[in-house]
């Protein structure tokens, strides 16, 4: 139910109601003549002419269409037209009614303020806008000019509380959308851990095989050939059984010791996975190959930590609405290509996120490519050894 109705949405509709609402007087105001004399000369309100149903109208589109996905939808220049329009549909028509009906749609414009404005800039964006209803005052209702700014005034502190409600909503939308993020982080790093303690544990036991087991092992075989060579009749039969005996247990620890090894790879699509779970604004499609693993947790954080990065500049900076990304290893490195739909840019200057990113890379032999044109998004390519070092043909590996 609280997903259903967020204060967002709740912001919305209310303001969606107070618009419906406002159109009770003017339709009042329209079937005043129906009514007769005595009723219109008890009523202030004027009938509207067409202009003033157009301006109204033009109000309720566009704050419709600018309070949707608030908190999730990301600015556009059509945004800031459209807030414009709704400023001046709502001035349109307290001056086309001569009342101050205008002011309670101004009231309701407030709300989209916090979300499209910087707090300056939407402050004295909602006080111009309510003193431009002063000559209706003046003019409609014949108010004197101190009364007429009272009034204007009283109308700007209304508003005023309306923004500030909307300006505490969006904090609450920007503290939940870095709440998510976090979370996912942690579940990303937490899945690497447990994949890293995995790695850690197997291959501490098969050191533990290898060096015990295996020494001790090979001590006994090489003892049981001496005392075949020194025994004779029976006795030299049993000591040879025990001999062979020895070295298929040897050669057992030996393969239990590479199948725990091999085994002991990060499983790098399980970690990198949670970091595109619900994410506003932006569909995150990954294509990562099964399996997809790496010996070295410190190699897989790298990734995790460039993959991190490319979805925040995605959220952030691309405007996009769609990110792919998609992991393959070729020829012993570790390959991850990101695109989105966003707008592009002509050149790109690295930031702290990119140039963080390739320093990283570098540390351990990685490269990153990067690729931008204006309407064609923004494209990554990230490669990195998948180990640290090849063994050099001819070293025997003990």
């Amino acid at each position: 139910m609280h997903d259903r109705f967020s204060h967002t949405r709740l912001l919305r509709y209310s303001g969606l109601f107070t618009w419906a609402v406002v159109s009770i007087p003017l339709l009042y105001s329209w079937l005043l003549p129906l009514l007769g004399e005595a009723a219109e000369e008890q009523l202030a309100l004027r009938p509207m002419p067409w202009q003033g149903w157009v301006a109204y109208a033009a109000f309720g589109v566009s704050y419709a269409w600018l309070t949707r996905g608030l908190g999730v939808r990301r600015r556009t220049l059509g945004d800031f037209a459209l807030l414009v329009i709704l400023t001046l549909a709502a001035i349109g028509v307290s001056y086309y009614n001569e009342s101050g009906l205008g002011s309670v749609l101004l009231m309701v414009a407030a709300c989209v303020l916090p979300w499209l404005l910087p707090l300056p800039l939407g402050v004295a964006w909602l006080l111009v806008s309510q003193l431009a209803v002063v000559p209706v005052f003046v003019r409609g209702l014949s108010f004197p000019m101190l009364e007429a700014l009272m009034q204007s005034v009283l109308y700007a502190g209304f508003s005023g509380f309306v923004f500030v409600t909307s300006l505490v909503a969006r904090q609450q939308a920007q503290a939940r959308e870095e709440q998510r993020r976090l979370n996912a982080e942690l579940r990303a790093t937490r899945a690497l851990l447990t994949e890293s303690a995995r790695v850690n544990e197997r291959t501490r036991i098969s050191r533990e095989l290898h060096d015990l087991l295996g020494h001790h092992l090979t001590a006994l075989s090489l003892n049981l050939e001496v005392a075949g060579h020194l025994s004779e009749g029976r006795v030299k039969d049993h000591v040879q059984q025990a001999h062979t005996l020895a070295r298929l247990l040897l050669t057992d620890v030996r393969e239990a010791v590479s199948q725990l090894r091999e085994g002991g790879a990060i499983d790098l699509g399980a970690a990198l996975r949670p970091l595109a779970e619900n994410v506003p604004a932006l569909a995150i499609h990954m294509d990562i190959e099964e399996p997809l693993t790496l010996d070295d947790p410190e190699r897989a954080h790298v990734l995790l930590r460039c993959t991190q990065e490319i979805i925040t500049n995605a959220v952030r900076h691309a405007g996009a609405h769609n990110l792919w990304i998609s992991a393959r290893r070729e020829d012993g490195r570790i390959g991850i290509e990101a695109r989105d739909d966003g707008a592009g840019v002509e050149t790109v200057v690295p930031g702290h996120g990119l140039r963080g990113m390739r320093e990283r890379l570098s540390q351990h032999g990685g490269d990153l490519q990067i690729e931008a044109r204006p309407g064609a998004g923004f494209r990554l390519r990230l490669s990195l050894p998948a180990t640290a070092g090849v063994v050099p043909q001819g070293v025997l590996v003990i």
